[in-house]
């Protein structure tokens, strides 16, 4: 079974909530990233369609080209030349020019990512935890809204029960979380279903426990309102310096 693009169709009608409607959650990140938000850069994350995403976006914007990286960047090259084994890299035109109706499903959820039990049970919302020290969202679960969460569940609840392939990849992507979380000896907050929280155990085997999101880490410069004044400053200079 395959996703076709009627099921990216209904995606695009019904996933269009905002993470949250009281916080812009790029205003916190595109100071460290030179004006740009990271989920906007393809320089931090490079957008993949799945081949029928694609032809439903391709019919609807001309914001979206296939992504081809500098040949000299070998490790872009190399990570577009995985993507691209089963869907399509691509990138738009920058958040300047975003057409919120047009964005990828990978734009919508980011940075989140349906997790899986070891039993594959779709519990809730996990992320890409190598944005911890760029993504303000993700040391700050408590802003993400009931009603992004519900899209979000509606909408990749749908696509793994028509795409096994989906499916297996997010078993895969959930399974490298909690080995990589119990090598470093945390837990793996999860926003559930329904908008709460719960946590992973590391070392556990996969068990999951009712959390509160007073218990999640925060990373890098988002650890503290100092911490972020001064990476700000930082990043200022660096900036000011390159240009």
């Amino acid at each position: 079974m395959t996703a076709r693009k009627k099921h990216f169709e209904t995606i695009y009608r019904n996933f269009n909530a905002s993470i949250s409607e009281k916080y812009d959650c790029g205003q916190f990140c595109a100071p460290l990233n030179n004006g740009d938000p990271v989920c906007c850069d393809v320089e931090n994350a490079i957008p993949a369609a799945s081949p029928p995403e694609w032809k439903v976006i391709k019919k609807r914007t001309n914001l979206w080209k296939k992504y081809k990286p500098d040949p000299d960047d070998k490790h872009a090259v190399a990570e577009v030349k995985d993507i691209n084994e089963t869907c399509v890299a691509c990138v738009c035109k920058g958040a300047a020019k975003c057409e919120r109706d047009n964005r990828l499903m990978a734009c919508r959820s980011f940075p989140f990512f349906p997790y899986l039990t070891k039993e594959g049970e779709f519990i809730g919302l996990g992320y890409y935890w190598i944005f911890e020290d760029r993504c303000w969202v993700i040391s700050n679960l408590q802003i993400v809204e009931h009603a992004f969460v519900k899209e979000f569940v509606d909408a990749y609840q749908m696509l793994i029960d028509v795409d096994e392939g989906e499916y297996e990849a997010f078993l895969e992507q959930s399974a490298q979380m909690r080995r990589i979380f119990s090598r470093r000896n945390e837990i793996i907050p999860i926003i559930d279903r329904e908008g709460g929280y719960l946590k992973v155990l590391p070392k556990s085997g996969g068990k999951v426990e009712v959390a509160d999101v007073n218990e999640f880490s925060k990373f890098g410069p988002f650890v503290s309102d100092k911490a972020y004044k001064k990476e700000v400053k930082r990043m200022e200079k660096i900036f000011a310096e390159i240009d």
